[in-house]
């Protein structure tokens, strides 16, 4: 039976940086910032007293407190590194809790951001299986490996060498047939669940660790953009019953300071008009220049990063005001010179392209966004797939979703300090 005053923690680590995917915890999944995902699933659940998010990156903690988990504290920067492991960060926590509020708690939940499809009752499952289980130190959602770790080899010096001599007495285990090997698990990421006294002892599993099978649909882990579109696909389809956040959902463009757009195919449809001389002209949407110009009015710097070096990109661009860079072979440098003239960071930045050359920025820019009739695979690497083609609104469509996210960013505030 479950003790009733065992107190349970869940901890949320997020930390601001990414390197594979920038601001990859504040990065809208289906409207909502990865990071509230996993405090979704932290609230949902019973046997959990709290919910905690340990960050080092002060728009992290807000986005923590507005979906509804505590983020007391800001982790300091070296525990914030690509190469911190887990327990020291719980370690700080723990420490925090006890010298601040003088609270111990039985129990700690950690649930990763990058693993932010749940079923509903998971953590209840987890927590609870722990907790009837006195001798054990911890639980680790787990998977049934698609393929067999027996038969991974690793190199040294130039040659392979077996990962496992042997296991359980069977000599060569690569060499076995399937069936004759043990069955192995792969730990998710989804859930863990460890007694305090284990972390204070210096592991975040110790010896006797639980297993809590999950479905594999759900094992996903985001670590790249690949891995975020498998992550949309699961949600779309509609065939996973996932803990999702509730309250207001979050605008992809919440947060964009900046917007560089491609002029071939997103200012035009792609397609080039020649006369019997020779001369080259496009077809453009009149709605764009008005769209653009709001912008300005709000003091938002756009900007024009053509790959093409084109007489009509500079008189269009001209025509509507907008600074340009033309000729460019190798776009990201360049949108990192046009964003570091601003004064801004990439993650502050609004990208819009068509084809395969905008790729690089789509990835580099805090939100991509597509064209509706950009490339299958630009379409796919896009935070935003946009409702308007190419030269026919999607300049324009852009511009709107951007100014009207200033106004409810604007409307909170307001709401805030009444």
């Amino acid at each position: 039976m479950v003790r009733s005053e065992s107190y349970a923690i869940a901890i949320v680590p997020a930390r601001g940086g990414s390197k594979s995917l920038p601001r990859k915890n504040a990065r809208p999944l289906a409207g909502h910032p990865l990071l509230a995902w996993s405090i979704a699933a932290a609230r949902e659940a019973r046997l959990v007293h709290r919910v905690l998010v340990s960050t080092d990156d002060p728009e992290l903690q807000e986005i923590a407190v507005r979906y509804g988990a505590e983020a007391p504290f800001l982790r300091p920067a070296e525990l914030a590194r690509d190469d911190t492991p887990d327990l020291p960060v719980f370690t700080h926590a723990l420490r925090w809790l006890e010298d601040n509020e003088d609270v111990r708690p039985e129990v700690l939940v950690q649930l990763r951001p990058t693993s932010p499809l749940r079923p509903p009752g998971l953590v209840d499952r987890g927590v609870r299986a722990l907790l009837e289980e006195p001798d054990a130190d911890s639980l680790r959602a787990v998977v049934p490996c698609s393929q067999n770790p027996f038969k991974s080899w690793r190199l040294s010096d130039g040659r392979l060498r077996p990962l496992f001599e042997s296991i359980d007495g069977l000599r060569e285990p690569y060499n076995q047939p399937r069936q004759a090997l043990p069955a192995a698990f792969w730990q998710t990421g989804h859930l863990d669940v460890v007694r305090r006294e284990t972390v204070l002892r210096g592991s975040l599993t110790g010896e006797q660790v639980l297993p809590l099978l999950v479905d594999g649909c759900y094992a996903v882990d985001i670590d790249g953009p690949e891995h975020w579109a498998d992550a949309e696909r699961a949600l779309q389809d509609g065939r996973l019953t996932c803990v999702r956040p509730t309250g207001t959902v979050a605008s992809p463009f919440t947060g964009v300071r900046m917007v560089v757009f491609d002029f071939d195919g997103v200012f035009t449809d792609n397609r080039v008009y020649v006369d019997e001389d020779g001369r080259e002209s496009v077809a453009c949407s009149r709605a764009d220049g008005a769209g653009l110009e709001r912008l300005r009015r709000r003091g938002m710097p756009v900007a024009v990063l053509s790959a093409e070096e084109n007489g009509v990109v500079a008189a269009r661009c001209t025509k509507l005001g907008v600074p340009f860079v033309q000729g460019v072979r190798e776009k990201a440098p360049a949108l990192r010179a046009l964003v570091a003239h601003e004064g801004l960071s990439l993650s502050e930045v609004a990208y819009v392209g068509n084809d395969l050359p905008d790729l690089p920025c789509l990835r580099l820019a805090g939100v991509g966004i597509a064209v509706a009739d950009a490339a299958v695979e630009v379409r796919r690497a896009a935070d935003v797939v946009l409702g308007s083609a190419g030269g026919q609104g999607a300049v324009r469509e852009v511009c709107d979703a951007i100014l009207a996210a200033i106004g409810r960013g604007r409307e909170v505030l307001a709401w805030a300090r009444s």
